[in-house]
């Protein structure tokens, strides 16, 4: 029987998704794509899910799309799918998503190297974590295709437009020390402790109360397209005015907030 080409683990309200050609390091093939995609839009419909870690299975996290595929070297791994059935690019903005936009953060815990469509992926999601072994590249220039996948923007709004054009011209590998110094991840951990420590920050933000927490993501995703500071401002004071929440929860959750904040401030 052959294996998934897409792993899911769904344990304490966290879904691990694991992509699962480590022969092909993990390369974006059509038939991974739609798995991939699938296994995402499950656990944002899923009612047992408040968190996604998305990582890839030793020793890459993804190399990107799979050229030998696209260039019909190898014949198709799977079936074209309909609008709305699978990766593709949106007419709203362009974008074409490799995963789909779900109500609850994924964290992409990055294990190896992510090159190119890889890297677009990663930046598809929330925020990264880092294996010591990541390494990160956009190589279209080398290959010489261009990027659909958000590169251009994603990527200039974590590290900043000069570092991102820099990635992108030159095509030069960023370890995961350097990628923690540009912002491009937010921790990096020994490689063994990746998936532990992705698992951990998605407990804590399973901990807390879901409704702030979807609505707090939607509110970054909405300001992050804010034209101005002031625009961002007024999202963010529309967003607090019109937030209701029952008393008695909100008292429920508070000794916990408490507790939690004195522990970790200790």
């Amino acid at each position: 029987m052959t294996e998934s080409v897409v792993l899911v683990d769904v344990s304490d309200r966290i879904a691990t998704i694991t992509l699962n050609r480590p022969e092909a390091r993990n390369a974006l093939s059509r038939a991974l794509g739609n798995a991939l995609w699938d296994a995402v839009g499950a656990a944002g419909d899923d009612s047992e899910v408040d968190a996604v870690v998305l990582t890839g299975a030793d020793p890459a996290f993804s190399a990107g799309v799979d050229l030998k595929e696209v260039s019909g070297e190898i014949p198709p791994t799977d079936s074209p799918r309909g609008p709305g059935e699978g990766p593709e690019r949106f007419d709203d903005n362009g974008l074409y998503r490799f995963i789909p936009l779900i109500p609850k953060p994924i964290i992409g815990a990055i294990n190896g190297v992510a090159v190119t469509g890889g890297l677009e992926l990663a930046l598809q999601c929330t925020f990264l974590v880092a294996s010591e072994r990541a390494r990160f590249a956009d190589t279209h220039a080398r290959v010489g295709i261009m990027p659909g996948g958000g590169i251009t923007v994603l990527l200039a709004r974590h590290i900043g437009l000069p570092r991102a054009i820099e990635m992108s011209l030159t095509g030069n590998f960023v370890a995961a020390d350097e990628a923690l110094h540009m912002g491009l991840v937010n921790h990096v951990v020994a490689h063994d402790a990746l998936l532990p420590f992705a698992r951990s920050l998605a407990a804590d933000i399973v901990s807390n109360d879901q409704a702030g927490v979807r609505r707090l993501l939607t509110h970054y995703r909405r300001i992050a397209n804010a034209a101005t500071l002031d625009e961002a401002h007024l999202i963010e004071g529309y967003m607090a005015e019109h937030w209701t929440r029952d008393a008695a929860a909100l008292a429920e959750r508070r000794r916990t907030v408490t507790e939690r904040g004195r522990a970790q401030g200790s």
